[in-house]
């Protein structure tokens, strides 16, 4: 099976994986409905039972639209990740497991921010060999660069079959002597995505952390609800953290794929490209975190430093 059938067959796991258990909303006349002193919607599948007044009566309220019964919740100092049985192999195995410790650690700390930022770093930690190995590939893909480059020209007008069989062994043989697994990099991207969308997953159905606040700031409200309605303008600080955390971590990221990328005739260079796209992402980025939840915004800043210190870290291990 060569790569590329390989990464489908992974790509389709995991989406079968992810489709098993996603946050669903509470709708009514297929609107979402919204907790007014936060600015979120109201989690359907939430794992155990909100302690806030103003959250009860709106699962109350919305009995009838719910996909569960609020009775046969846990409290969620009660929450165990074998809670409700097998309810999938998605929610079973990542989701419920991680809000299990994502609680315990709250209720041990007095903070579920606190719980939050700590759990993403220790992630992030355990993570580190797959990033450091993904380093390494890619150094020594840097240095395939000429070698490959001159493959290409040598068989740039041939079509035939003879030549792309033999165009394909001679960079296999480039990829051999380097040792680059050209599949390593889909690998361990499978490995990083489910746990980080696992974890950002069992955020959002804890009613509790979204209860909790941080710094003055209240973990369930988004920023443009803090500073409209609540008028914190400590919202702002967190905004400007997101972007320039965000910014430092994947231009880094992207300065070392840009060196990687051929340059092509009549094509604009890879680095003008690449500063394009850092600054395209900066500008979604920000307009995504004003109605994302702080819960979310510090998890965020949080990995997003740890990044800009693994990148920093994985150039020295590297060289």
């Amino acid at each position: 099976m060569n790569n590329n059938k390989v990464f489908k067959v992974l790509s389709l796991i995991f989406v079968i994986l992810l489709l098993s258990g996603c946050t669903k909303y509470v709708k009514d006349n297929k609107k979402t409905i919204p907790i007014k002193s936060t600015g979120q919607n109201l989690t359907d599948n939430i794992l155990c039972k909100p302690e806030n007044k103003e959250v009860l009566d709106l699962y109350e309220k919305y009995e009838k639209n719910l996909s569960f019964k609020m009775d046969k919740l846990p409290d969620c100092k009660n929450f165990k990740a074998t809670q409700k049985g097998y309810t999938g192999l998605w929610e079973s195995a990542f989701i419920k497991p991680l809000a299990f410790v994502i609680l315990k650690l709250g209720y041990l700390l007095h903070n579920f921010g606190l719980s939050i930022m700590l759990l993403g770093l220790a992630i992030r930690i355990i993570l580190l060999p797959f990033s450091i190995s993904t380093a390494k590939q890619q150094a020594n893909m840097k240095k395939a660069q000429p070698k490959l480059q001159k493959i290409e020209k040598k068989y740039a007008n041939k079509t035939d079959q003879e030549s792309m069989m033999m165009k394909s062994q001679e960079t296999m043989a480039v990829y051999k002597e380097l040792k680059i697994n050209p599949l390593s990099s889909c690998l361990v991207a499978f490995i990083q995505l489910p746990i980080f969308l696992a974890f950002l997953e069992a955020i959002y159905r804890i009613p509790v952390v979204f209860e909790d606040s941080l710094f003055k700031l209240n973990l369930g409200m988004t920023p443009i609800k803090g500073i409209t309605s609540a008028h914190n303008y400590f919202y702002i600080i967190i905004i400007v953290l997101v972007l320039v955390s965000t910014y430092f971590s994947f231009s880094n990221i992207m300065k070392e794929q840009s060196t990687q990328m051929p340059v092509a005739e009549g094509m604009p260079n890879p680095q003008s490209q690449t500063k394009m796209m850092t600054y395209m992402m900066i500008i979604m980025i920000g307009v995504a975190s004003i109605n994302l939840s702080t819960a979310i915004l510090l998890y965020w800043i949080v990995t997003n430093t740890f990044a800009i210190f693994q990148n920093l870290l994985m150039k020295k291990i590297v060289k």
